[in-house]
């Protein structure tokens, strides 16, 4: 890894084995896996300033710098980790990983399944974030990281955050919970079984088996992506950069592209399918789905918030109607009440959703502003 003025530079990937049983929470056991990771920073003799880096639905390890110089793009919260950025690799050894049931180089549905040498396809087994919970435990123990500095993540990231902090509360000292929800709602759900649904009517889904016949549900995985890509927006944002700007100078009065919105959305839905699996995505809407830490206490947030000992930092932004402010006003209400140290900010933001990759000032500030407290803790 070379370091660069703002960037981590030229990073490379490991992926790392896991020999032993994971025993997961619908009651199957995967007899080994593999998660793919990116490093970044020193981890001090103290092994106290570990960052992990938890991701997203369509996320992956790739957080900062770049693969080789050609490259185009750089990790997905690049503008986040680095040098001098908000979670500063001077200071902090951050990790990324690509979550177990990923299509990124960790064992997922593109792995091969031991017992019959083919690809696991659909027979993957169903993950939820407690699972996750426990494959990061197991990361940390590889890397000899007995309690984290902070666990960090947005949306799903989030989640796993919150997990985090109730099932292994001697193992954070802080929690960073972005655009996140203590669970999904009604709506949530139902859009997540449409996306489904879309993948899993493709004539080419083959019951998840269609790496066995040579091909890829692309409609059904473009149409839920497209779907999804809108909800991650705000109308606002969206009517900004599109309105009803017309691609031609006439309507063209076909099915095609009039719109530049609809153009946008289908080079979107386009690039998705050709970058991500079909099964992937469904075990990943599935977790989102069934993360609930209160059920298991009654459900009762406040109470499953008890067991936390770390120091809370929930950021929400105010066009993210996904998961809205009000979802990360519960989480902050059930810490309060478990008398629990929590701050939080609320970011007026344009973005919706996605701000949590963006660069609204405020949030930039109050991200780098609570890290530079753990910094001080650290050094």
């Amino acid at each position: 890894m070379t370091k660069n003025s703002g960037s981590v530079g030229l990073v490379r990937p490991q992926k790392i084995a896991f020999e032993q049983p994971l025993a997961l929470q619908n009651g199957q056991v995967l007899p080994r896996f593999d998660l793919m990771v990116e490093t970044y920073g020193t981890l001090n003799a103290a092994k106290s300033n570990a960052v992990l880096i938890c991701h997203a639905l369509s996320g992956n390890h790739h957080v900062a710098g770049k693969h080789a110089d050609s490259d185009k793009h750089s990790g997905w919260w690049d503008n986040m980790v680095g040098p001098g950025k908000p979670i500063d690799t001077n200071v902090f050894f951050v990790i990324g990983l690509n979550n177990l049931g990923g299509c990124h180089g960790s064992s997922g549905p593109l792995s091969n399944n031991p017992e019959t040498g083919k690809a696991y396809g659909a027979d993957f087994p169903m993950i939820t974030v407690k699972d996750w919970v426990q494959t990061q435990a197991r990361l940390a123990d590889y890397f000899g990281i007995n309690v984290w500095a902070a666990v960090i993540g947005g949306s799903l990231g989030g989640m796993q955050t919150m997990q985090w902090a109730i099932d292994m509360p001697e193992r954070v000292r802080h929690a960073i919970i972005i655009a996140s929800a203590p669970k999904l709602s009604t709506q949530n759900i139902a859009f997540n079984d449409v996306a489904r649904q879309a993948i899993i009517t493709d004539p080419d889904f083959y019951a998840g088996h269609y790496q066995e016949h040579q091909t890829l549900p692309r409609r059904g995985l473009r149409i839920a992506r497209m779907m999804g890509h809108i909800t991650y927006l705000s109308e606002d944002g969206l009517g900004k950069k599109f309105g009803r700007a017309l691609r031609n100078d006439d309507y063209q009065f076909n099915y095609d592209i009039d719109f530049e919105v609809e153009s946008y959305l289908r080079y979107q839905g386009d690039k998705f399918a050709e970058i991500f699996d079909a099964n992937t995505y469904l075990l990943m809407t599935k977790a989102l789905d069934y993360f609930d830490p209160a059920v298991d206490f009654d459900d009762d947030l406040q109470a499953a918030f008890k067991h936390i000992s770390a120091k809370c930092f929930v950021v929400s932004f105010s066009t993210d109607w996904r998961f809205s402010p009000e979802r990360s006003h519960e989480i902050v209400r059930a810490l309060i009440a478990a008398e629990k140290s929590v701050q939080y900010l609320e970011v007026l933001s344009q973005h919706g959703h996605d701000a949590f990759l963006m660069e609204d000032a405020a949030y930039m500030r109050g991200m780098h502003v609570y890290m530079g407290k753990i910094a001080k803790e650290v050094a």
